[in-house]
């Protein structure tokens, strides 16, 4: 049996298209979410089979999530929409798959066994590696969570993002809270540079570059903020500030 998430902000719509996918007896619903930030956690804890995503959602809408999740990793995205332009949109740049509002249930029927054939042949159909010009290049924000708060960070307040024993975690001007977004994702999709296996800063942000011993390097932020800077990535690091 499959495993699946559904993100939908429409409660009633989310409970409608629950009980209809759980009806096809091939799929079990194994967690739902009221918006993109809490079904991205859900994503990278459950790690489902496939995600039944809502297009249209406030703050983060399911694109922008799209661009979110690792294309190694991500499951089947099959997108749920009211709007016909998207999933015309969606259906011609190849999407796994769409259903339109009020979703029928023989066209969802079609869509689980798609899904099925899928992992039968071993298929790798990856949302992400056919809908490139549906989903974002460049991410302009990033959801993230920290003392009982969400918290959607523009892309510019950021200072730094590392990751850790606990998980990512992003530094901006103001404050710092852990995010759903990988590394990786945040490389390809940001303007943020990679200056260690673990760390990535936001270039604009550098105040100083401290050199040290055996090739190594700190950087200080404006904010006080500090990271470490390995040999691999020193050489790079100094050619894009323009120092020779």
């Amino acid at each position: 049996m499959l495993t699946a998430i559904v993100i939908d902000d429409e409660q009633f719509a989310r409970e409608d298209l629950i009980e209809l996918v759980q009806e096809t007896l091939e799929v079990e619903v194994i967690g739902q979410a009221s918006n993109a930030i809490e079904g991205l956690k859900l994503i990278n804890t459950l790690k489902p089979d496939a995600v039944f995503l809502d297009i249209q959602m406030p703050q983060v809408t399911g694109i922008e999530l799209l661009g979110m999740l690792d294309p190694d990793t991500m499951p089947h995205v099959i997108f749920v929409t009211a709007f016909d332009q998207y999933a015309i949109q969606a259906f011609e740049d190849n999407a796994f798959d769409y259903l339109l509002k009020p979703v029928d249930p023989k066209r969802l029927q079609k869509s689980v066994s798609r899904l099925l054939k899928a992992r039968q042949n071993q298929e790798v159909l990856r949302t992400q590696a056919h809908i490139d010009t549906l989903t974002p290049k460049q991410l302009q924000q990033v959801p993230c969570v920290g003392h009982n708060r969400i918290m959607i960070i523009p892309i510019q307040d950021i200072e730094m993002a590392f990751s850790d024993m606990s998980g990512v975690h992003i530094q901006s001007t103001k404050q710092r809270a852990s995010s759903q977004l990988t590394l990786k994702t945040l490389e390809e999709k940001t303007a943020l540079l990679r200056c260690h296996r673990q760390y990535l800063i936001n270039t604009q942000a550098i105040k100083e570059i401290r050199l040290l011993d055996n090739g190594l390097a700190e950087v200080i932020t404006h904010s006080g903020n500090m990271a470490p800077v390995s040999r691999r990535y020193l050489k790079p690091l100094k050619e894009i500030l323009g120092i020779l």
